[in-house]
């Protein structure tokens, strides 16, 4: 069970007021140590000011940090929003440059890079590394401190990024990902044993228990319509590697949309798939997923194809990025354990 968390924005945008009402199952946890696992973005630093600045509350009484949270506490907390940093500082930081031409490139992104700079996360950033590779880069209103993205994947997910080199170009490419006109595919590891193909449609906005994750909803008042078709590639026992495309782009799509079919993610902590979800009770089996779990301990998810009509010559191109060493590990793992008598 995830305890109700709802999130009010003052109008003047200064602060952040969240309301916490701890489940009935929660063990006796340090209130520092429970709101860094239940707030995105809430380093240990930023939860230690607030709690020193007799910003949280519990049960409308202040506490120290070493206050132990119980069922049903009522947990009121006050962040002041950080100061917004647009600005971009370049980064030696190597890229791996699958395409380059005037106009654009097309990068292969490495599991725990972010591909941004936001807070708690300036530097060492994709963004941070192009800025230095690249003197000049576009940016799209609403855009600040994003030169040349045009999409993103989250810092966990290895595969293609395209990045625009110039304003026309990002516009143009901007406008396809709006059609949906992209052909974006993704390689997944998800637990069970899946349906040969399906659709997975709905509305994924933030999760209303916590949210850090995003769930799927029936109504649209609670957030943007998501497609998601996918096909099973391979069938490993207890585990089932399937091919995703992407008709939208949403945050957490595939890994939202996996989980609302009863098949999380191989290895996604905020999703459930980092724990044993299917299989037996074999103390050799336990071990063995505890293996791939630190082998892969991210995710089993990642942006193989990346499909667009260029902007410039208008010709369909279409760019493939193999499986990073840990899926691949994980992957021939699974294989083995498949082909063993259970």
């Amino acid at each position: 069970m995830e305890n109700n968390i709802i999130e009010q924005e003052e109008e003047q945008d200064l602060f952040e007021h969240f309301n916490i009402v701890v489940d009935k199952g929660q063990s006796l946890l340090r209130i520092d140590k429970f709101l860094m696992h239940r707030l995105e973005n809430a380093s240990r630093n930023r939860i230690q000011n607030a709690i020193d600045a007799g910003n949280v509350l519990v049960n409308k009484k202040t506490v120290k940090s070493s206050y132990k949270v119980k069922p049903f506490d009522e947990i009121s907390i006050v962040f002041a929003h950080p100061p917004r940093d647009t600005e971009v500082y370049p980064e030696n930081i190597p890229i791996d440059i699958v395409y380059e031409d005037a106009d654009l490139l097309v990068v292969n992104k490495p599991a725990g890079m972010v591909v941004h700079p936001g807070f708690n996360n300036y530097t060492g950033t994709l963004v941070n590394a192009l800025a230095y590779h690249f003197e000049q880069l576009p940016t799209l209103p609403g855009n600040d401190g994003r030169p040349g993205l045009v999409h993103r994947i989250d810092k966990d997910t290895s595969g293609l990024l395209l990045i625009s080199k110039n304003e026309i170009t990002m516009t143009k490419l901007a406008k396809q990902f709006f059609d949906h006109s992209i052909t974006r595919k993704y390689i997944a590891l998800a637990w069970g044993d899946i349906e040969k193909e399906g659709r997975i449609e709905g509305y994924i906005g933030r999760s209303l228990k916590n949210r850090i994750v995003m769930d799927v909803y029936d109504d649209e008042e609670k957030g943007k319509w998501s497609v998601t078709n996918y096909s099973v590639l391979e069938r490993l026992g207890y585990v089932t590697l399937v091919s995703c495309q992407l008709e939208t782009g949403r945050t957490h799509q595939i890994r939202a949309h996996m989980k609302h079919i009863g098949h999380p993610l191989f290895s996604d902590a905020n999703y459930g798939g980092d724990k044993i979800l299917k299989g037996t009770t074999f103390t050799k089996y336990k071990q063995f997923v505890s293996n791939c779990f630190e082998i892969m301990p991210r995710q089993a998810l990642h942006a193989q194809t990346l499909g667009f009509i260029h902007p410039t010559t208008k010709k369909y191109m279409e760019f493939e990025a193999p499986l990073p060493a840990d899926f691949k590990a994980v992957l021939l793992k699974w294989r083995n354990y498949s082909l063993q008598p259970q």
